[in-house]
């Protein structure tokens, strides 16, 4: 596709022709060493016994079995495979479907003093054994905290809390 030796066109502009980097036309591909392609199968075979492995655990597991591997090697591995640890994620955008959706009053609005706009915001802090769940008062102008509070449970009251304090 891309002629090295063509008289008008030089490299760059070919390469931005076909959209590839010119590091890509110049490179070429590169190929795995054995042993990679050993511990790439290794990480698979462990990866279908465990999903929930995440980098952490799978060189732990590999080291177990005498790879001499780190943990930024497995979670590279990891990625170019496109494995991902399987664990239970907070459930946070969950809306309940009879619920109305309001209409977003601040679109074009200008914010130039404290107090005129506030917010809240709600996420989460993740644990060993689960969740802590931060809720925030936030002033728009100033971008202080007004009023937070951490719960182990994501419920009204405490999303309410902060707001009954100020």
């Amino acid at each position: 596709m891309i002629e090295p030796n063509h008289p008008t066109l030089p490299i760059t502009r070919q390469c931005a022709l076909v959209d590839i980097s010119r590091s890509a036309f110049y490179g070429g591909p590169r190929i795995e060493s054995a042993e990679t392609l050993a511990l790439m199968r290794a990480v698979d075979a462990q990866f279908m016994e465990t999903p929930w492995y995440g980098s952490r655990q799978m060189a732990s597991h590999l080291r177990r079995k005498r790879h001499s591997v780190g943990r930024k090697r497995v979670r590279r591995l990891m990625a170019r495979m496109g494995l991902a640890a399987i664990y239970q994620r907070p459930k946070t955008t969950v809306r309940h479907p009879q619920h109305r959706v309001w209409p977003y009053l601040l679109r074009g609005l200008v914010v130039d003093r404290p107090d005129q706009v506030w917010c809240a915001d709600i996420t989460y802090i993740p644990m060993r054994r689960g969740f802590l769940y931060l809720v925030a008062i936030v002033d728009w102008f100033s971008r202080r905290v007004l009023a937070w509070r951490l719960s182990n449970t994501m419920d009204a009251d405490f999303c309410l809390t902060p707001c009954r304090k100020r």
